[in-house]
């Protein structure tokens, strides 16, 4: 396989933090746009080197094409030129599974779907030199993305969601997805030398992934890929990459704390940090939120915060100064938290020194960054 260019998806809001773990796993990039990063790397490793590693991201693809279109006929005629060959063998499934149509003169989806898949299927035929396509085989997942008259074509190499590591079996009403956690643990600049607590943990989930990330855990560790299957180098190429990530973790001593006034929910983040592996690196306890206290100074407080939109405004408030008031009675600690409530600052009392909009499953939020040095209360005058 030549270079290819790949395009890694996340939460509008973390393209920036995306970027920064392409760096680091010395990939180059191409260029950025909303949830999207584009990159390359060395073929079929750089797509298990995603897949494996890539903490942030909510899908990796493999762009096969790219051309102008705004009408059906070139839709068809250019994906004819795309060599689907180098990658679909003869019985290789190739759905045309998903389709996004942004400000395009083709908002048809099923038709877009039924034209790349007529013209796939065409190219495969004659580049293979057979009749029919069983379809039998190994799936290669085809996405479609349409903006401005201009079309791209992607193969999926994730399959589902890189969120799901493989360890939540279980979760609370309102779960945060993986890669929204990992984002909020590596934006606060957690160190495993600071005490990390979560006042309302639900599930787990953020200690979970800041205990993974503390530890050099590859999220997709534990997990397949549905590009894995696609060739025995591509195989190969992941069976390297995951034994290398399982030398490189390191038995890193971590101080993190778990609470929730929840029983069940404790119950189901120590299930879910058995499973990751991480159970001795996290202390879970069933707490009321306005009982926590820490004497450790310069710690680090993340967690996301009920939104208020199924237990009203009044009581949401409530809990916000309930929050404000633990955190100033922390000695030096940074707090960083996720909320979809309008009042958050208000209730909680003090401004944050900074906030990042943030999409939560499709709800606007804003993840509140709080420093050691205090910002002014709400209630101070200049």
């Amino acid at each position: 396989m030549n270079t290819p260019i790949l395009c890694a998806i996340c939460t509008f809001g973390l393209e920036s933090v995306l970027k920064r773990e392409l760096i680091d796993l010395s990939f180059q990039i191409h260029k950025v746009e909303n949830g999207k990063v584009y990159y390359s790397g060395d073929g079929i490793h750089a797509i298990a080197l995603s897949n494996l590693y890539l903490r942030t991201a909510d899908r990796v693809f493999l762009k096969l094409g790219e051309f102008d279109c705004d009408h059906f006929d070139a839709l068809y005629e250019h994906t004819l030129q795309i060599p689907f060959e180098e990658y679909i063998p003869p019985n290789g499934k190739f759905d045309v599974y998903k389709v996004n149509s942004v400000r395009s003169r083709l908002h048809s989806k099923s038709d877009c779907q039924a034209i790349v898949k007529k013209a796939a299927a065409q190219r495969l035929q004659k580049m293979h030199g057979v009749d029919v396509l069983s379809e039998t085989g190994r799936a290669f997942p085809i996405a479609l993305h349409l903006a401005n008259d201009r079309a791209e074509i992607f193969l999926n190499t994730s399959g589902a969601g890189l969120n799901r590591r493989g360890y939540r079996k279980t979760g609370n009403e309102a779960p945060l997805k993986e890669t929204l956690a990992a984002a909020m643990v590596l934006l606060s600049n957690y160190r495993p030398e600071k005490t990390l607590a979560d006042v309302m943990c639900g599930s787990g989930t953020i200690l979970i992934e800041a205990a993974m990330i503390m530890k050099n855990m590859a999220p997709g560790i534990g997990r397949d890929f549905i590009s894995e299957g696609w060739s025995d180098a591509f195989a190969q190429s992941y069976a390297q990459c995951r034994q290398i990530a399982r030398d490189n973790v390191q038995p890193t001593p971590l101080r993190i704390l778990g609470s929730d006034i929840d029983y069940f929910s404790i119950k189901q983040a120590k299930e879910n940090a058995r499973l990751a592996g991480v159970e001795g690196d996290i202390a879970f306890q069933k707490l009321d939120l306005k009982d926590f206290s820490s004497k450790k100074k310069c710690g680090v407080l993340i967690s996301n915060a009920p939104y208020g939109m199924r237990t009203g405004g009044g009581q949401i408030h409530e809990l916000y100064e309930n929050l404000g008031h633990i955190y100033r009675n922390l000695n030096e600690w940074s707090a960083f938290v996720l909320s979809g409530y309008e009042g958050f600052e208000k209730a909680f009392g003090q401004r944050s020194n900074k906030n990042r909009k943030l999409y939560n499953g499709g709800i606007k939020t804003y993840l509140y960054s709080y420093y050691p040095k205090r910002a002014p209360r709400l209630d101070e005058h200049s």
